[in-house]
């Protein structure tokens, strides 16, 4: 079954459809989405898609068109959709065609990708989100949202409970893992050297762990490893003590802070995307999924490949009033989210 086909999934649609926006801003409007097949990419072209009053035409970038085919065939004859095959760590261009917003999510993002491939996780966020930057200025996009990351904060000094958006962590960039963090930085600092030199805006929403039925069944970090196993009918695996402290968010609220930051955000300024409601522990996480599916969490140590390529962080819960100030609240606590996922997934995949 293809995602949009189930009636679950397009609930979900809906409703993040109806999220109270200036929607009106994006009538008559083209934008641009890199990391279209991806998980926040995907679900915001869904919401978009199903609002053909609009006439927003959606340009979707991804390196893996046999995926895109599938996943966006229903889009393919209806004038508001073309999928673009690049990638974008080359020079990127599309002529004189006409861009107003880009959106820029393209990016390794699970453990497995970022120890097999360290050199395309950096090089993602930092040569792809040039060049993308580059096409946005050519192109005289009104505005560049960057999908930056919660994980820029690092490792939690142990001077603040919550991150707010100028706080600097720690990190040890002298590691293979570091390439992910240390790239969405650098990311970020070449947003703000364009919005200088060459006067583009920019924003960037800085997303917590983001999950939801748009997540790829080869998606390797724990939520989603959980949630697999969950909609399996699978005990849920734990592969540590579990006390890791995090903040989450469904990917429908995620998706709506994008557009939040998108029609309301403030040039040159990061948003964090969280909400305390789905502010929780690895090990509580896994409980609630294990309970929701009737199954039990057992523990079982990573593989080399999975243990290089996790966060160190221990602590990393953000404060987002900046982002609500914009008007954006969360929809999904962590029960209402995750059982809505393991439903999605278990009726697609299994």
């Amino acid at each position: 079954m293809n995602l949009i086909e189930s009636n679950r999934y397009r609930a979900e649609v809906a409703a993040a459809a109806a999220y109270p926006l200036e929607w009106e801003k994006l009538s008559g409007r083209s934008l641009l989405i890199t990391g279209a097949t991806g998980m926040i990419g995907s679900f915001l072209i869904d919401v978009i898609m199903s609002k053909p009053e609009l006439g927003c035409k959606i340009y979707a970038v991804g390196r893996n068109a046999a995926r895109a085919a599938e996943r966006f065939r229903d889009y393919e004859d209806g004038g508001l959709f073309r999928f673009i095959t690049a990638d974008i760590n080359k020079p990127f261009d599309m002529g004189g065609e006409k861009i107003d917003y880009v959106f820029h999510a393209a990016s390794n993002t699970h453990p497995v990708a970022y120890a097999t491939d360290p050199i395309g996780t950096v090089m993602t966020n930092i040569q792809g989100t040039y060049n993308m930057l580059e096409f946005a200025a050519a192109h005289k996009a009104e505005r560049f949202v960057f999908a930056s990351s919660v994980e820029v904060y690092g490792e939690n000094r142990g001077d603040t409970e919550r991150f707010s958006e100028d706080y600097c962590g720690y990190i040890d960039c002298n590691t293979l893992r570091a390439g992910y963090p240390e790239g969405k930085r650098a990311g970020e600092a070449l947003c703000q050297a364009f919005i200088k030199q060459k006067g583009l805006d920019a924003v960037m929403p800085r997303l917590s762990r983001t999950y939801g039925p748009t997540m790829l069944m080869s998606d390797t970090k724990a939520i989603s490893q959980f949630i697999k196993k969950g909609a399996a009918g699978e005990d849920i695996v734990l592969k540590s003590e579990g006390t890791q402290l995090y903040s989450y968010s469904y990917v429908a609220d995620a998706a709506a802070a994008v557009l939040v930051c998108l029609l309301r955000g403030v040039c040159g300024e990061a948003y964090n995307v969280a909400d305390a409601g789905s502010d929780i522990t690895l090990r509580d996480l896994a409980g609630i999924i294990a309970e929701y599916t009737g199954k039990r969490v057992v523990f079982e140590l990573p593989d080399e490949t999975e243990r290089a390529g996790y966060s160190k962080a221990t602590k990393a819960i953000l404060d987002s009033s900046k982002l609500k100030a914009l008007g954006w609240e969360a929809l999904y606590d962590m029960k209402k989210g995750l059982s809505r996922t393991v439903d999605i997934i278990r009726e697609v995949y299994f």
